[in-house]
């Protein structure tokens, strides 16, 4: 069962508008969909209720806190134990580098994204950070040179 058959479609324009603005208060939230301040603050809460709103954030600017580079890395671990697998993802979940950890299929085991100052910072990241881990293996760095499309969003459609 597809999870949106639960959702209106009332629902679904809250979840996107919250999706690019979360900062909206309830009134200009109502304004926008049509309903008054009251069922949108009680549809507000059972989406949040219902977990399909998880939290909100604000988006801060890489740049701007000195990040200067992100870098996708490909990790391999040494061996595919439960135990090492756990110890790996435990570990990503202390390291602030680190903003996104996927476990993915094919030649690597985790693809996890990190923000570096520069090469020299991320090259201690690697030797001090990730070479601390014992149970990766090995890695493949991959540079990002630009940023062509970048949100936390998911679509939200019937």
């Amino acid at each position: 069962m597809n999870t949106t058959e639960t959702l209106d479609d009332i629902d679904i324009k809250i979840l996107r508008l919250l999706q690019k603005e979360s900062r909206l208060t309830v009134k200009e939230l109502a304004a926008r969909v049509n309903l008054s301040p009251s069922p949108v603050f009680e549809r507000q809460k059972r989406l949040e209720r219902e977990g399909y709103i998880e939290r909100y954030m604000a988006v801060v600017n890489a740049k701007k806190v000195g990040y200067g580079i992100i870098v996708l890395c490909n990790i391999r671990l040494k061996q595919h134990t439960h135990k090492l697998i756990q110890e790996f993802m435990d570990a990503v979940q202390n390291i602030s580098e680190i903003t996104e950890c996927f476990n993915t299929s094919g030649d690597f085991d985790f693809l996890i994204k990190v923000y570096a100052r520069d090469m020299k910072d991320y090259q201690d990241f690697m030797l001090n950070t990730l070479g601390n881990i014992e149970c990766v293996g090995s890695l493949h760095s991959i540079f990002v040179i630009g940023e062509v499309k970048s949100t936390r969003g998911v679509p939200v459609k019937r």
